[in-house]
């Protein structure tokens, strides 16, 4: 009971800041470039400070000495959901713009906002233990998931110097900073207000891009929302399937109870954020991404209890 009200007591919070930003667009209470100057905000400003203040907390010596177990789990689950998301996605859909987004949703799921939420309040001896284990997937969405997939294409192939050019963005250098900062210990060493904002600014990115969701929703018609068949698919796939794929190696390896958890944790949360906020940014089609952040969310409420309670059973 506990795991589907905390579930249901985040997912309130985030349509809350949908429904707000659904309503602020329908009443014309904000101008018209609203989301696109939300978007660029999150994108040069918010995203960048997240992943900095979180690499330069986590990403330190001592945390990834005591933990490596945890970062080699990360390392596995971030390549193999790299392999799954390119399989599954070039399966459902042709367009090379709609399996990008689908490719990163189902690499990526929402496991920073939502994941800490949900791990920080149901499993706190393992929260500290989540992060250090999520820190391959940050990397890799600003290594690849990012500048490969979500920024715009000028043509069919992309050559090295262009995807190298694309690396040389907010985010990138945030992470590095981040990185730098917390390998090094510079961190402990920094005047505390401005690791305060760091972090401050860093926690207004996922309740931004719920805002940015109900607005991209007003733009485009809460019909057609809910009426992309493919997005369902993605949204099973992501939720269920993924988290069972993991689930099954994990039944029959001596992995601890410990990384086999966080690991589920990790890929068991709804469809990621950056598929409506880095598009945004470069005026590119947002539907879609909006569709599978509303839908995923709303089926998270089930499934996130349903995959927890297998795991009590069958992982031991």
């Amino acid at each position: 009971m506990k795991v589907f009200t905390t579930t249901l007591g985040q997912m309130a919070f985030l349509f809350l800041l949908i429904a707000l930003g659904y309503i602020l667009k329908k009443i014309k209470a904000i101008p018209d470039n609203t989301p696109s100057v939300l978007s660029k905000l999150e994108n040069n400003a918010l995203i960048p400070a997240l992943v900095m203040g979180t690499l330069m907390t986590e990403f330190t010596f001592e945390k990834l000495s005591a933990s490596w177990q945890y970062l080699v789990g990360g390392a596995v689950v971030t390549a193999v959901s790299m392999v799954l998301a390119i399989i599954f996605s070039r399966i459902i859909v042709k367009d090379r713009y709609e399996r990008n987004l689908y490719t990163y949703g189902l690499t990526f799921s929402n496991f920073g906002f939502m994941g800490n939420a949900v791990v920080n309040a149901l499993f706190p001896e393992v929260f500290p233990y989540y992060l250090i284990l999520t820190i391959p997937l940050w990397i890799l969405i600003y290594v690849w998931g990012v500048p490969s997939l979500l920024m715009p294409h000028g043509g069919e192939k992309t050559g090295m110097l262009s995807r190298l050019r694309k690396l040389i963005n907010p985010m990138f250098i945030a992470m590095l900073i981040g990185m730098i900062l917390g390998i090094s210990g510079a961190v402990n060493h920094m005047p505390k207000f401005i690791v305060d904002s760091v972090n401050t600014l860093g926690s207004c990115m996922s309740p931004v891009a719920m805002l940015l969701t109900g607005m991209t929703v007003a733009e485009m018609g809460l019909g057609k929302a809910f009426s992309k068949f493919s997005v369902y698919i993605v949204s099973v796939i992501r939720l269920i399937v993924i988290p069972m794929i993991f689930m099954v190696p994990l039944m029959f390896l001596p992995i601890p109870k410990g990384i086999s958890l966080c690991i589920i944790c990790s890929v068991a949360m709804p469809l990621g954020l950056n598929t409506i906020v880095v598009p945004k940014a470069y005026d590119l089609d947002t539907s879609v991404g909006s569709s599978m952040a509303l839908i995923s969310h709303i089926m998270s409420c089930g499934t996130i209890p349903l995959i927890f309670m297998l795991f009590e059973l069958l992982v031991k």
